[in-house]
């Protein structure tokens, strides 16, 4: 790992000589987003059953966490420009180890907000914003397919992290099980160290110039331009998120234990597929108008298991086509800040984008379960991410006929 900041020029030689880079970037995601992301449920239910704590504390903690992430998000680019991205990506890692085995060891209440606090500030620093900024240094010509191949770690996570914490907290308890799995830092930062590799004198001198030059970019969350970006993503991954935080209890009375377990298999197992597919083709694509195709996908999955959700096929169906545009829907955001912005703004862009759409997923949750409660059902739930998800399509779009 180097403090200085590498950027690939964009020949072909250069972008071969990085790919181990996607590789240290894919496990960081595989443990940000197992223990960040997958994580959460675990911790809640493990310790609601554990201590008897009511679930409105656990969940107001876990609310806690993403929120103050959201405000660490907006400062990644500070952290990267004064770290380097293999110092920032180890360091996330290593802080969100430790706020994960504190919050789940916790004896008291008040401990989980003490906990969140290094949680949030690991989970910013070693995930979508930081590995996206860190890719974007090393690839020009293949940022699209590196940056997805890399965070198909965030859907890996999903079904190793999260599974292997639900088993090994029934065996020895969710306090000794999260502190068990993140000695997983053993594998994921050698893995930086040897991926990130220092920057040679020339390259250094062209990272200079191209972040230390408008810097901050004053005033760039008043433009019309990121706006266009932060409000559709922040309105389809409140619909995303909060409907997976809801997916098992809106399954569960349909297809019983093991078929809610296997949709949300299916689900994971599609956003890796959908990711792969994408890859191949995702940077001679017009970013916004395939990010709409993706919005507009996961609501006609979710009209499926809306109007035929008496069906076990039909939801299936449902989970697999919402699930194919999962992962690709935090990819998005990267490439076109890419192509719309100056290199110098890419990390303070992206970082207030990502952390505008937390601030707004982190309240999802939340606002679906009082709807869900206030109807008597999922119907309205559905019908509710449904609208946002149309909604953001047509805002995309609208934008890609402006840029056009």
């Amino acid at each position: 790992m180097s403090s200085a900041l590498p950027i690939c020029n964009g020949t072909d030689s250069e972008v071969r000589q990085f790919w181990p880079a996607i590789l240290a970037c894919f496990v960081t995601a595989v443990f940000g987003w197992g223990f960040g992301f997958s994580g959460p449920s675990v911790y809640l239910a493990e310790l609601q059953r554990v201590h008897g704590w009511p679930t409105a504390h656990i969940a107001s903690a876990i609310t806690v966490y993403y929120l103050l992430g959201a405000l660490c998000l907006a400062r990644v680019d500070v952290a990267l420009r004064w770290l380097g991205p293999g110092y920032l990506l180890a360091t996330g890692a290593v802080l969100l180890g430790l706020g994960a085995s504190l919050f789940a060891r916790s004896l008291e209440p008040w401990e989980l907000y003490v906990a969140a606090v290094p949680m949030a500030l690991g989970w910013a620093s070693c995930t979508t914003t930081a590995i996206s900024t860190t890719l974007a240094l090393f690839f020009h010509r293949q940022r699209g397919l590196a940056i997805t191949l890399a965070l198909n770690g965030a859907s890996a996570a999903g079904f190793t992290i999260g599974p292997l914490l639900v088993e090994l907290s029934q065996y020895i308890g969710v306090g000794d099980a999260v502190p068990l799995a993140a000695a997983a830092l053993a594998i994921v930062l050698p893995l930086i160290w040897l991926g990130i590799k220092p920057a040679t004198p020339g390259v250094a001198e062209d990272m200079r110039i191209t972040v230390g030059a408008d810097f901050r970019v004053p005033g760039v969350e008043r433009t019309w331009r990121f706006r266009s970006i932060a409000l559709p993503f922040a309105l389809v991954l409140a619909a995303q998120v909060g409907l997976i935080v809801h997916l098992v209890a809106f399954l569960l009375p349909q297809l019983g234990g093991n078929g809610a377990a296997a949709a949300l298999s299916l689900t994971s197992v599609a956003a890796v597929t959908g990711r792969l597919t994408l890859a191949g083709a995702i940077d001679r694509l017009h970013q916004r108008r395939a990010a709409a195709v993706s919005f507009a996908s996961q609501a006609i999955g979710l009209a499926l298991m809306l109007a035929f959700g008496h069906r076990p096929a039909a939801l299936y169906a449902g989970c697999l086509l919402f699930g194919l545009s999962v992962g690709n829907v935090i990819t998005f955001p990267a490439l076109i800040v890419q192509r719309e912005f100056p290199p110098s703004a890419f990390g303070r862009v992206i970082g207030l984008s990502t952390a505008v759409c937390q601030f707004t997923f982190a309240l999802a949750p939340a606002f679906l379960g009082v709807v869900c409660d206030s109807t008597g059902g999922y119907g309205a739930v559905l019908c509710v991410c449904m609208t946002l998800q149309l909604t953001a399509a047509l805002l995309v779009l609208r934008k890609a006929r402006e840029i056009a």
